[in-house]
């Protein structure tokens, strides 16, 4: 199969260019051919591509894409000239134009749609009015002409179907997934303390994701403040790119004199990122709203216990299997609760870890998932 997937291919993005990298890689194994489209602005670092795989980058359009998101003449033009080289094209998200641009060049070649969690209520209610606008003039029915929605769990399935207003029999539940054997084997204990500068007798919670305040940033502040008050060697540190929450973070810190407390470190990658999760006592993320989150499933395969809230993508997996601690509301004081839990509890820590390690080797091995999509795209060209 030759297969185009169309997606914002940045380190600024998130998980999507790592979820598009580790299909892409599998899918090449297989003797496939991967290109991937990305628009792309001055300053932006393009995501890493597996060998073998096409990377096209796209210029955004200035003025437009400020109102249009991701809006590139280029890619518009690519599109035109190259879509019916493509047996599969894979479109990721929803309301911005490299979702929509495929469907109004061509009718004929496969398209599939991952929308990546954004029709969850929390995320969809943010510029709600544009998204309804562009419902109306295309997104609703692109989505129903797409030969396969790939939804990440059976929640995302429920939004799809509340979204089109009917049961959508195009939709197939392929979650995401992590190579394991990338965190066999992790950097040695202490050396993200040393990179950072901290004593060895200080407890390390890690929050690894963009600063934004769907993440849950706006409770796990709060909440890390008053569990410190009984437990002051702990360390919050906050590793992840501006996504319109740092000087929030900021004025937090600086207004409650928690310099010695809570620490921005900035995105991390490769090396340092397992260094940082080798070294932490336990992951956190109250995330109000996650497609599937990647960073939990990083996590878990590096063996840190985590904290997180049921909208991470798959809470009522990870309730059932007890491969984390689970928030039970999204307020402060819930988890403030969580953490003294947790923290409190080697024997408790150490039990989560090895729920989590069977449960990603039971279903969510990359491995697993990939040849699960393939075959759903074989499905559709049939």
């Amino acid at each position: 199969m030759r297969i185009l997937h169309i997606c914002a291919y940045s380190w600024e993005i998130g998980g999507p260019p790592k979820v598009i990298f580790d299909h892409a890689a599998a899918a090449l194994q297989q003797g496939h051919q991967v290109t991937i489209l990305s628009p792309i602005s001055a300053g932006e670092k393009p995501y890493p591509i597996p060998n073998g795989v096409e990377l096209i980058l796209c210029q955004r359009t200035p003025v437009i894409s400020r109102f249009f998101r991701e809006f590139s003449i280029e890619l518009y033009q690519y599109l035109t000239k190259n879509i019916r080289r493509f047996d599969i094209v894979h479109c990721h998200g929803l309301w911005h134009f490299g979702t929509l641009a495929p469907f109004f060049v061509d009718r004929t070649v496969a398209k599939v749609i991952t929308p990546h969690g954004v029709l969850d209520h929390w995320v969809y209610a943010h510029n709600r009015w544009k998204k309804e606008l562009i419902d109306t003039m295309a997104q609703k029915a692109y989505l129903r002409r797409a030969a396969l929605i790939q939804v990440l769990s059976a929640g995302e399935q429920q939004d799809v179907n509340h979204y089109l207003g009917s049961h959508s029999t195009k939709t197939a539940i392929i979650p995401n997934g992590i190579r394991l054997s990338d965190f066999a084997a992790l950097p040695p204990k202490g050396t993200f303390r040393r990179k950072i500068g901290l004593s060895s007798d200080r407890k390390i919670v890690l929050f690894m994701s963009r600063l934004n305040v769907k993440k849950g940033l706006d409770i796990l502040l709060p909440a890390f403040r008053e569990y410190i008050r009984t437990n002051p060697a702990t360390v919050l540190i906050l590793a992840g790119s501006d996504d319109g929450y740092e000087s929030t973070i900021r004025q937090f810190i600086e207004t409650h004199q928690l310099e010695d407390s809570i620490k921005l470190v900035g995105m991390i990658t490769g090396d340092d990122k397992k260094a940082a999760l080798a070294d932490a006592d336990l992951f956190v993320l109250p995330s109000y709203s996650e497609g599937f989150s990647i960073a939990v499933l990083e996590a878990m395969a590096a063996g840190t216990p985590t904290l997180v809230s049921d909208r991470v993508g798959f809470g009522e997996v990870i309730r059932q299997s007890q491969a984390a601690e689970i928030i039970d509301q999204q307020t402060p004081d819930s988890v403030r609760q969580g953490l003294e839990k947790i923290l409190g509890d080697d024997e408790l820590r150490q039990q989560i870890s090895r729920n989590a390690t069977a449960l990603l080797k039971k279903e969510y091995d990359i491995e697993v998932v990939t040849q699960k999509l393939l075959n759903e795209y074989k499905k559709i060209l049939k």
